[in-house]
């Protein structure tokens, strides 16, 4: 890892400031950064009607979400309590777009009773609701069956994935509309993340436009998203510019035949905060074995869970010694599991109680975290215009017995 690079970016004296101030394992995020990444890609297209709507699954702070509606933004949710907090945090249920997938009709209804707008993604609920809800406006998730990303654990637009109605369902999907009277507002797609071509999103978009012929009251079109950001200081990214340009131009084409205008949009949520954030662990102890030198920390999977789910990689630096030597390391946690961060990593010479910073740790990060060994959920900290803020407590034992229930046996 070029440390130069990372301290460029973050400050290393207000890293361990923070460290010092709010202790370790902690997780730091940076409002400038996150209202870059916005601007840049709302300043990539050229189209008045474009809709950014934050995915705050990647990190529902009611901090964040306050921050990226004070920036423009809507919010993409995924399930009522979401729902809930995008309605705490000021958005107006107008810029709330809720799409839910495998859920009971029941969480719907209370979508309704809300007033956000909706995404069904199946046929039964979709007959379901337009029984109890005929009037209410919807949108459709269509499933274009392109297998997207690096990663197929994240993919969600192919053949196989449990999201949206194939496209090639369009038939029954028009008659359960037209039986039911439902009216249609808007399709949405989501083919998954780490995409690097736009000709995906084109791809896509193909398929979209000859479904949306279909439906002739559209108010809007989502392209979801599954922008790729980049895991290695030297890695690469979406080019969202290219992306603008070439969408703008064919969405701009697409509405020209349509006989409106209507809203563009897209639902990024990593590619909003993970560069924004950074994770602050200590080093409890350097082990070293027949073959292995270890750096052990106090944080585990039970705090990022990333790459032993799904092999995700993140960048780490050595806070406290960024001059010294190189040595080889493979970071673990300390939960009672195989519990790698890294293995073989290049670091700067690392001795017990120094800190470490994981990069890329603003999505799906704290939003994974779990109570695993009864371990303690780390503290949140947010730098605004250069100052730190504690957005979010650090747990304590009285957490972990918060809702249990004793009984006598």
């Amino acid at each position: 890892m070029d440390t130069a690079i990372f301290f460029e970016k973050w400050d290393r004296e207000l890293l361990l400031k923070v460290a010092a101030k709010y202790d370790c394992p902690v997780y730091v995020y940076r409002s400038d950064i996150i209202s870059d990444q916005y601007h840049r890609l709302k300043s990539s297209f050229d189209y008045d009607r474009l809709k950014i709507n934050y995915a705050c699954k990647a990190l529902t702070n009611i901090n964040i979400l306050r921050y990226l509606r004070e920036l423009g933004s809507g919010l993409d949710t995924v399930s009522i309590q979401e729902v809930r907090l995008g309605l705490l945090a000021g958005f107006a249920p107008k810029d709330i777009l809720y799409t839910p997938n495998c859920v009971a009709i029941d969480e719907i209804d209370k979508a309704v009773e809300l007033g956000v707008r909706i995404n069904i993604d199946n046929i039964s609920i979709l007959e379901q609701f337009g029984a109890k809800h005929p009037h209410y406006p919807v949108g459709i998730r269509i499933n274009p069956h392109i297998l997207a990303g690096g990663n197929s654990k994240i993919s969600t637009g192919h053949i196989d994935s449990k999201f949206g109605i194939s496209f090639h369902q369009l038939p029954l999907l028009k008659r359960v509309v037209d039986t039911f009277g439902i009216k249609v507002e808007g399709l949405h797609m989501h083919t998954g993340s780490d995409i690097l071509d736009s000709e995906v999103f084109l791809q896509g978009a193909e398929i979209i436009f000859n479904v949306a012929n279909e439906f002739r009251d559209l108010d809007y079109i989502d392209f979801g998203s599954g922008f790729k950001v980049s895991y290695y200081h030297d890695g690469i990214e979406t080019d969202v510019e290219d992306l603008g340009l070439k969408m703008t131009k064919r969405f701009k084409e697409f509405c020209k035949t349509y006989g409106k205008e209507i809203d563009l949009m897209f639902e990024p949520g990593k590619f909003l905060v993970s560069e924004a954030g950074v994770f602050l662990v200590r080093v409890n102890v350097i082990k070293q074995t027949t073959s292995t030198v270890f750096a052990g920390v106090d944080s585990g999977l039970n705090h990022l869970i990333r790459p032993m789910l799904y092999d995700a990689h993140h960048e780490i630096v050595n806070v406290s010694n960024p001059d010294g030597r190189y040595r080889i390391y493979t970071v673990v946690g300390y939960i009672c599991e195989t519990d790698t961060f890294g293995v073989n990593r290049k670091l700067h010479e690392v001795s017990e109680g120094d800190i470490l910073a994981f990069q890329n740790a603003g999505a799906y990060c704290y939003m994974m975290s779990s109570n695993y060994n009864s371990r303690y959920r780390p503290a949140e900290v947010l730098i605004h215009n250069g100052e730190d803020y504690l957005i979010r407590k650090r747990e304590e034992f009285s957490d972990l017995i918060r809702n249990q229930v004793e009984i006598n046996l």
